[in-house]
């Protein structure tokens, strides 16, 4: 994988200027908050600066579907690793699935209650949420029954039209299953076709977020204005919150791996070194795997099926950070606005984040280009997205820190026999 970082330099780039554009517009919008009454310029420059970022929002919605559906296919009937280790990958996604299901707990439960403790001003939140694109869902749309109705779309086109992204991913999963049983000739002309979509796709997505300067910019601008200064301390509560439970989430899996003692603590710590640095400063789990192929194998001493195969799939196919950072982004989109997130959307949210988890383009910010149908289901602006992927460099140093760690845990637990050194199996 060594030319994994090079070519992620330029999505790095893009980085630089979304958080140049988040501070130049903070800081323009938070300026003209201060005039008593909005001038001239200020009535006439803050519609402008709302369509520019409603149109780059708009523009990352519209590759949200096409992207997700031809990376579900092409993970799940083009698996040929996994039927060809079976055990091994049966363990390891049951390991991915055990910590996906522990840390959406621990984010569900433990967010909202910090989340009570930061106030802003009323005025402040109307005003913003006045400006917003707010799609409220009916209180039938909320009932269990209607919910467990909508995952089985009548017309699979429509729900991917109307950009409901649940339904539409169970069926693809469908689709994916069934296809993976038919013979080769079909399903690999199948598969050249999705795979062709998906690289696609990618370069869609590239251009779109090549372009998050400018929109996070508008979007900046406009939530500063309305806010004013009540949005710093906004936001270093959302980086206090999302860093704190991930460094949880971390110590959690380092309890985890010294109860069951397949390797020595001292040992896993020592082999992450490495990988943990290379992953928070490229902000990349892939870019750290050649790090974490090395440490397994000469620090924990792991199979060539750890080294080959559950490395390389977790740091594809497993972000553990969207069962956080998910739950977390929304109550604080929520809190923003001024909106009530009712414990009923919050878990949808976080099943969601469980579910979606496999299908998360390999890119920076990714799995927040698919909370955008999901916002729009539970009433929540989709503008929210935009600031997210703004706010996202700090975050995402421990998010791939909790990436990198997981994955190296999924090996261990899979692999390892238990025996001091961290010997292999065979």
């Amino acid at each position: 994988m060594p030319d994994v970082a090079p070519k992620r330099s330029p999505l790095r780039s893009t980085g630089v200027q979304v958080t140049l554009g988040l501070v130049a517009g903070l800081a323009l919008g938070m300026l003209l908050s201060r005039e008593t009454s909005p001038s001239a310029f200020t009535t006439s420059l803050m519609p402008v600066l709302d369509v520019v970022g409603t149109a780059w929002i708009n523009a990352v919605r519209m590759t949200v579907i096409p992207l997700v559906v031809p990376l579900l296919i092409v993970g799940v009937a083009g698996g040929e690793d996994l039927r060809a280790t079976g055990t091994v990958g049966a363990q390891a996604f049951g390991w991915m699935l055990l910590l996906l299901v522990a840390c959406a707990a621990l984010s569900t439960l433990v967010s909202p209650v910090w989340f009570e403790t930061l106030t802003l001003d009323a005025d402040a939140t109307a005003r913003l949420r006045a400006t917003a694109k707010i799609d409220v869902p009916s209180a039938d749309a909320l009932s269990v029954r209607t919910f467990i109705l909508s995952l089985i779309p009548l017309n699979p086109i429509k729900a991917a039209a109307d950009g409901t992204l649940l339904p539409v991913v169970l069926f693809t999963l469908l689709y994916a299953f069934a296809l993976g049983q038919v013979s080769d000739g079909p399903r690999l002309a199948q598969l050249s076709f999705w795979r062709g979509m998906a690289d696609t796709m990618l370069v869609v997505v590239r251009w779109m977020l090549a372009l998050g300067g400018i929109g996070i910019f508008a979007l900046a601008a406009v939530l500063g204005q309305k806010l004013g200064t009540n949005v710093l301390g906004a936001i270093g509560f959302y980086f206090m919150v999302n860093i704190v439970l991930h460094l949880i989430a971390v110590a959690g899996i380092y309890v985890v791996i010294a109860v069951t003692g397949r390797v020595p603590v001292r040992q896993f710590a020592r082999a992450l070194v490495p990988a943990s640095v290379v992953g928070m400063g490229t902000r990349s789990s892939l870019a750290s795997l050649p790090a974490m192929v090395k440490g397994a194998t000469d620090v924990l001493q792991l199979p060539p099926t750890a080294t080959g195969f559950v490395l390389p799939l977790c740091a594809s196919v497993f972000k553990l950070t969207s069962a956080i950072y998910w739950p977390v982004g929304a109550l604080f989109i929520a809190k923003l606005y001024g909106i009530d997130l009712s414990t009923a959307n919050l878990l949808l949210v976080a099943a969601s984040s469980i579910v979606l988890n496999f299908s998360t383009p390999g890119i920076p910010s990714g799995g927040m280009l698919l909370q955008v149908p999901l916002y729009a289901s539970i009433g929540l602006p989709v503008e929210g997205i935009g600031i997210l992927i703004a706010l996202d460099t700090l975050p995402d140093m421990f998010k791939t820190l909790l990436n990198v760690t997981s994955d190296m845990m999924v090996a261990v637990m899979t692999t390892a026999d238990g025996r001091a050194g961290g010997a292999p199996v065979g």
